[in-house]
């Protein structure tokens, strides 16, 4: 096992190392930076005020030496200043890391107390009337985009009560938390649910038609003890998986949710930071998203080995 855990945080870096020279380089091939927006914005172009700029932002040095002064900050904890704020990049993703992180919590929360107990209703009542409305439902929010039903949300909190929810980026209490950051949550999460349940409703019916369940079931255990201790035990790692790859992909749903729901998180900035070719701010903000995906794998890579302990040899 401890050979297995080794190989896994290598392949951790190797893929980190990686990703880093993807982020740095792709931004350097994009045309234009932030020199060039500016000037273009002004309407001309002093060649001497141009070349000055960039020698003050360090986008004059040849791409490698850009690159390994990035990397040496990083390993510094020195990020770097933002080209549009001139402060410190540290300073201006800290106080937004918290926001997204509650927000992605709590969509993954609700994405999974959702999708997998519904998943395991409509797979032990396979052709019934609850299985064919859940199917529906599930059908409905991978069709639903999280932006669109954002919308939707906003108009019918205006058409209920008169006023579009404000967000509050500092609750003091849990209710002011949660109630805070629901409607997005469950905005996001609703697409997310409606795949985690039926990856659970099909993962479940595999298990369940297994010589195994049967035998449970001659012996005469109850229902509840064969669907949730023999079958959903067996079934769950294709769920852990779906819900990790949800994890991963949870940050592209949150730029549009917390630009349509005004949240000042880290997507949103991520987006602005695009816009005006704020090097160190990208950089920083998608080598962050990147330790955090691949950190959620790892994770579920040892969920594996508690779940199922013969993996740990079979790799």
């Amino acid at each position: 096992m401890f050979a297995y855990v080794v190989r896994r945080l290598g392949l951790m870096l190797v893929t980190l190392f990686g990703i880093s020279i993807v982020i740095f380089f792709l931004l350097r091939i994009v045309p234009g930076n932030i020199v060039d927006i500016l000037f273009d914005a002004a309407g001309f172009v002093d060649p001497a005020d141009k070349a000055n700029l960039e020698r003050e932002l360090g986008i004059d040095q040849p791409l490698v030496v850009q690159y390994l002064r990035w990397i040496g900050g990083l390993l510094h904890g020195d990020l770097g200043y933002s080209y549009v704020s001139e402060k410190p990049a540290l300073d201006e993703i800290l106080p937004r890391i918290p926001i997204t992180a509650r927000l992605a919590g709590l969509a993954l929360l609700f994405s999974a107390s959702i999708g997998i107990p519904l998943g395991v209703i409509s797979a032990v009542y396979q052709g019934s009337r609850t299985d064919y409305f859940l199917r529906v439902v599930s059908l409905s929010g991978l069709s639903l985009p999280s932006f669109w039903l954002g919308l939707l949300i906003l108009m019918a909190s205006v058409a209920m009560f008169g006023h579009i929810p404000i967000f509050n980026p500092n609750p003091r209490t849990f209710g002011e938390m949660f109630s805070t950051y629901c409607l997005p949550s469950l905005a996001v999460a609703f697409r997310s649910s409606a795949l985690t349940m039926r990856i659970t409703r099909s993962s479940m019916l595999e298990v369940l038609r297994q010589d195994y369940i049967r035998t449970a079931r001659a012996k005469g255990a109850s229902e509840a003890s064969v669907n949730f201790h023999h079958a959903l035990k067996n079934a769950i790692l294709p769920v852990i998986t779906v819900v990790g790859i949800e994890a991963a992909f949870l940050i592209g749903e949150l730029i549009v949710t917390e630009t349509v729901f005004n949240i000042p998180g880290v997507a949103r900035f991520l987006v602005e930071a695009i816009r005006w070719r704020d090097y160190p701010i990208v950089q920083n903000l998608v080598m962050f998203i990147a330790v955090c995906v691949v950190s959620i794998n790892f994770l579920i890579d040892m969920a594996y080995l508690v779940l199922d302990p013969r993996i740990a040899y079979e790799k």
